[in-house]
C-alpha cells in the first residue's frame, strides 16, 4: 500500500531528495525483493533503485532467495563500492569466482562475509578477500572445502583485524595453517573448527596461548583433540565463555571441569547429570540419589 500510494502519478516521492532523504531514510527500511519490483515502475523509479543499490551497505542474498541468476546478482553491485556487508550462503548453485571477484575488487570497506555452503567457488576467493579488505572483521567459510592452506596464510598475512572466523568443515586445513593464522590474528574472540578430523592439540594449544581474547571456540567433532589441550585453553584463555566439544571422544571431565567451574558454557553434560538422564529414559523416572555420598 505505502508502494502504490508513492506512484509518480501522485508527484511526491520522487519530488524529495533522493540521496539525502528517499535513500538513507526510505528505501533501506524495504526489503530488498520489493525494491527490485519497484523499479520497474517506471525509468525515474529505475534511476532512483541503481542508485540505491550503488550506496547499499549490506547484501544479503536471503531477502531475494538462494536461485538469484548470475547477471542478476552482478547487474545489483556493479556499481557499488561502499557494501561492509556481504551474507551469500548456500549460493553453491550459481555464485563462482567470475561473479564475486569483481565485487570483492572493488569493495575495500568490507568488514562481515559470509560464504557458507558456497561450494563452487576456489581459494582465489580467498586470497582476493585477503587483498581487497584489509579491516576485514567477520569471515564465515563454513562448508567451503576449496579453502587451503596457502589461502588462509593469505588471509592472515593481510586481514590482521579478525575477531571471528567460521572455517566449519573446511577439511583440507591442519594443524599448522591454523597455527599460522591465530599468530597473525591475535585479535580472534570467535573461531570455529567444527567437523574437522585433522585438527588436534597442537592447534587448540596455539590458539589458547595466541587469543588471549578469546570468547567462543567451537571444536565439535574434532577427534584429535585432547585433554591437554584444554588444560592450556583454561590456563590462558581468561574470557572464554563458550567452547563446544561435542563428539571429541578424547575430552573428559577431568579437563572440562576446570571450564565448568569457571562458568563457561560447555555443549557436554557432566557425567552424573548424563546419567541420570540416561536413566531417566531407560526406567521412565529420576531415580532418587544422594549426591553427597
Amino acid at each position: 500500500c505505502l508502494m502504490m500510494s508513492l506512484t509518480p502519478s501522485r508527484g511526491c516521492l520522487l519530488d524529495l531528495p533522493w540521496e539525502d532523504i528517499l535513500v538513507p531514510h526510505i528505501l533501506c527500511h524495504l526489503p530488498l525483493q520489493q525494491l527490485l519490483s519497484l523499479q520497474r515502475v517506471s525509468k525515474s523509479f529505475q534511476s532512483l533503485i541503481q542508485l540505491y543499490l550503488a550506496n547499499m551497505r549490506c547484501f544479503d542474498s536471503s531477502q531475494i532467495g538462494p536461485a538469484i541468476p548470475r547477471a542478476a546478482f552482478v547487474n545489483l553491485l556493479k556499481d557499488n563500492e561502499v557494501l561492509q556487508q556481504l551474507v551469500l550462503q548456500n549460493c553453491s548453485d550459481w555464485l563462482t569466482d567470475r561473479e564475486l571477484l569483481p565485487v570483492i575488487g572493488q569493495n575495500h570497506h568490507l568488514h562481515q562475509i559470509q560464504l557458507n555452503g558456497c561450494a563452487q567457488l576456489s581459494r582465489h576467493a580467498l586470497v582476493a578477500i585477503s587483498l581487497s579488505c584489509p579491516n576485514l572483521r567477520q569471515l564465515s567459510l563454513a562448508h567451503c572445502e576449496w579453502v587451503d592452506s596457502l589461502s588462509l596464510r593469505s588471509l592472515a598475512d593481510h586481514c590482521k583485524a579478525l575477531e571471528a572466523v567460521d572455517l566449519t568443515a573446511c577439511r583440507q586445513l591442519k594443524d599448522e595453517a591454523i597455527c599460522y593464522l591465530v599468530q597473525k590474528c591475535s585479535r580472534l574472540k570467535s573461531l570455529s573448527l567444527a567437523v574437522n578430523a585433522n585438527v588436534g592439540d597442537v592447534a587448540v594449544e596455539e590458539i589458547a596461548k595466541c587469543c588471549p581474547e578469546l570468547e567462543h571456540l567451537d571444536l565439535t567433532g574434532c577427534l584429535r583433540v585432547k585433554n591437554d589441550s584444554i588444560r592450556v585453553l583454561a590456563e590462558y584463555c581468561p574470557k572464554l565463555r563458550s567452547l563446544k566439544v561435542k563428539h571429541c571422544h578424547n575430552v573428559a571431565e577431568s579437563s572440562l571441569s576446570i571450564l565448568r567451574s569457571r562458568g563457561v558454557e560447555l555443549d557436554v553434560e557432566p557425567p552424573l547429570q548424563r546419567a541420570l538422564v540416561l536413566l531417566q529414559d531407560v526406567v521412565g523416572f529420576a531415580p532418587f540419589i544422594n549426591l553427597q555420598i
